[in-house]
């Protein structure tokens, strides 16, 4: 229906059950999916430097670190059972030219954006029930490049290729879908010189919608996947 609510499309959302783990859930993409997958009826568990609402189970973990992770996740596994999903979103950014963002910066976006992602994905993998699903987050910034965002740009692109190799090597045994969205009214600009935060006017997704999506692909029957996700606002500058 053209114009439906949030509100309205959850009243007729999919059910899902079992655990999902989610990185970077304490706010917002992260949280939004936490709280949607909650609400479908699966069991969120954050994996985040920061801890999340209460409503959400959490470990605090550094996603850079592979060996925590892998703890985590075997944590969560002992706790819980097997898994029925991750959603490896955790993501932050070094703005500014190659040249002047520092080397610890530059190399911690790839070590969380990119390696963080395989880190999660690895340490489930043993852990997950026979067509569990995998979800990425790239972005927009995934598949089109910007002038001083290059080590936020390698990263996704590089999420981006893992991804669609890491489907066609799991296949059909687990889902696997890459998320693509575009600028969302989170946290995630904050911090950041002027220049390098959206217009005043700019017009962003609601994390929630883009959360709602993510359900919809973790909600799809056995045999059938969304294996790419491209979602952003309508006036969206940098896709396509």
């Amino acid at each position: 229906m053209i114009g439906t609510t949030l509100e309205e499309r959850h009243a007729g959302e999919r059910r899902l059950s079992g655990t999902f783990i989610v990185s970077g859930a304490a706010s917002g993409l992260g949280l939004s999916v936490a709280e949607g997958i909650r609400r479908a009826g699966g069991l969120p568990v954050s994996f985040d430097l920061r801890t999340p609402p209460d409503s959400v189970e959490h470990r605090v973990v550094d996603i850079a670190d592979s060996s925590a992770v892998a703890d985590a996740v075997n944590s969560v596994a002992a706790n819980h059972g097997p898994l029925a999903g991750v959603v490896a979103n955790a993501g932050i950014d070094a703005c500014g030219s190659f040249s002047d963002v520092s080397v610890e910066d530059w190399e911690r976006v790839i070590r969380v954006n990119l390696m963080g992602t395989a880190a999660l994905v690895r340490a489930a993998l043993p852990h997950m029930i026979e067509h569990g699903h995998i979800v990425t987050v790239a972005s927009t910034l995934g598949l089109r490049a910007l002038s001083e965002a290059t080590a936020y740009c390698a990263s996704k692109f590089g999420v981006v290729g893992f991804t669609r190799a890491l489907a066609r090597e799991l296949s059909p045994r687990f889902s696997v879908t890459l998320l693509v969205p575009g600028g969302m009214q989170t946290h995630f600009f904050d911090g950041r010189d002027e220049r390098y935060k959206p217009a005043p006017d700019a017009v962003l997704n609601r994390p929630e919608y883009v959360a709602d999506a993510v359900v919809f692909a973790l909600s799809q029957p056995q045999g059938c996947e969304v294996r790419e996700l491209l979602i952003c606002p309508s006036g969206e500058p940098s896709w396509p």
